[in-house]
């Protein structure tokens, strides 16, 4: 198993897709954090107009 992961990161391909999921993983906590900001925001809003979930 580890000559597997060895050989794969020594591919350009290998580390691409590597640099490319670090990517990803990335812009998911982003969003991940936006989205849970917006949410508390909102709820925010709503409880302020007396609508909101309490």
């Amino acid at each position: 198993m580890k000559n597997l992961f060895l050989r794969f990161a020594r591919r350009k391909s290998g580390a691409r897709l590597i640099e490319y999921g670090l990517i990803a993983a990335g812009v998911g906590v982003a969003i991940m954090t936006i989205a849970d900001q917006a949410g508390s925001d909102l709820n925010t809003l709503f409880i302020s107009a007396g609508m909101g979930l309490r």
